[in-house]
Parts: C-alpha cells; structure tokens; sequence
C-alpha cells in the first residue's frame, strides 16, 4: 500500500506532530544548557537586551507596512488606470529587489536624498538645515522593511479582498451602502479569514528579516551576538543562543497563528 496515495486518509501516527516534539527536545536541551553552563548564561543574558531591539523593529515596520500594503490593495483594485498602475509599478519593483539590498539602498542613498529634498523645499524655514546622521540608523532600517513588505502584504490583501464573491459587493450595494462602509462592514470582514494566515506568516517572516537589520550595527539580536562572538571566539555557542532565541520566538507565534486559522475556520463552518 502507497502511504503517499492522497486518496487515503492520514493514519494517527502521520497526523501527531514528531515535527514539535523533536524542536521541543532541542528547546529544552539549549535551554538547559542555558541554566546550567555558565557560558550559555552569559551570551544569553547579553542576547536578551536585544530583544527589545528586535521587537520594536519587527512590530512597527510591520504595522507600517500594512498599513501601506492596504492602500495599495486598495489603488491595485481601484477603477483608476492611473492608482492601479503606479501601485502595480511600486509593488513590482520592491518585490524584485533583494531586502538586504533594500536596506543598504534605503541607509545609504534614500536617505540622504531624502534629507537633501526636505531642505531644498523648507530651507526658508529651517534654522538649521536638517542632516543625514540625525535620521538615525533603526528607523533606516524600519523605513526599509516597512517599503519591502508593503509590496508582499499589498498582494495579500488584494488576494484576499477579491476572493470574497462580488454577488457579496452587489448585495450591500443594492442595501444602500456606501463604498466605505460596503468594504468596512461586508468586503473587509470576509476576507480577513483568507488573509489572516498568510499575514501572519509574513509577520513571522519580518522577525527572521529583522535580522538583516545587525548589518547597519542596530543593536538587535543578531548584532549583539555578533560582537560577543567576535570578542570570545566562541561563536559556536554564541549562535546556538542566537538560533535559540529566534527559534523559540517564531515556533511560539507559528502554533498561535495555527490556533487563528482554526478558530477562524470553525467560525466560518458554523
């Protein structure tokens, strides 16, 4: 019997999660080593100020960037040749480019034009011209994930706005509802069961990107292991911490989102 025929049902042993249970015993004996070595305690205990760091990076670019990928859903779906093609231009071209890329692009070269423009246009209001080093290098790198995901995030959404059925637009437009309120009350509540999940996937995603943000010197996770390593030469215990730390931060959020999804699920079957 093919135990890969789809057309037969999963046994119990194939549906029980060994996939948790072996990264639970890898948890708990990094864990332990953690308690119980001295060495892993001190890496940890400097990892954990990065935390924070990394939070804070993840949490508002995220924020940010979907709150932009909404916006140009919406300019993606508008009946304006002109929104659709300007969201399509912007969504292609950071989806094209690599996010390390991106973050050196936006430090390094975005930025100081950016300051340049601002004082070129306010320069008559302005005592003293505004410069490079005063935008510091974390909100560099929150600007440049915030740009990069946008684009990821915009096509969730729309995907997840045009899978609900247009009859569902025509009813609460023959109810009298304005644009605004058929996508606030009707459009936007119904797809939210088919763009919660992989929304959080690019959530969990943008904690594994927030790495790249230790490439500016941001003082994350990633970056101060980094220089522990550097000054101990230990770097095989100094990131097997690192990989701990994240490890345990994206496994927590992943079997959260899994709870979402079928909550959502039986919500949706009832």
């Amino acid at each position: 019997m093919n135990s890969l025929d789809p057309s037969k049902p999963a046994s119990k042993d194939q549906d029980f999660p060994w996939w948790l249970l072996a990264t639970a015993a890898i948890g708990l004996w990094l864990g332990y080593r953690i308690i119980s070595d001295e060495l892993y305690s001190q890496v940890f205990a400097i990892l954990v100020k990065g935390i924070g760091v990394t939070a804070f990076v993840t949490i508002t670019a995220f924020t940010l960037a979907s709150l932009l990928g909404l916006l140009l859903a919406s300019a993606v779906l508008s009946r304006w040749i002109i929104a659709r093609q300007i969201a399509t231009f912007y969504i292609e071209i950071m989806r094209g480019i690599p996010m390390l890329v991106l973050l050196f692009y936006i430090a390094f070269v975005g930025t100081p034009l950016l300051v340049n423009g601002f004082n070129s246009l306010f320069s008559t209001l302005l005592d003293e011209p505004l410069r490079t080093r005063d935008i510091s290098l974390l909100w560099r790198a929150i600007i440049a994930l915030t740009l990069g995901y946008s684009a990821f995030i915009a096509e969730v959404f729309r995907a997840g706005i045009q899978a609900v059925g247009s009859g569902q637009n025509e009813a609460a437009k023959a109810l009298g509802l304005r644009t605004r309120d058929r996508f606030r009350f009707v459009i936007f509540p119904q797809a939210l069961r088919t763009i919660m999940p992989p929304l959080g996937n690019d959530f969990i995603a943008m904690i594994k990107d927030s790495s790249l943000v230790s490439v500016l010197g941001v003082a994350d996770i990633t970056q101060l292991g980094k220089i522990y390593a550097a000054g101990s030469f230990r770097f095989m215990e100094t990131y097997n911490v690192v990989a701990y730390v994240y490890l345990t931060m994206t496994v927590v959020l992943s079997l959260m989102l899994r709870r979402v999804e079928r909550s959502l699920r039986h919500r949706h079957e009832k």
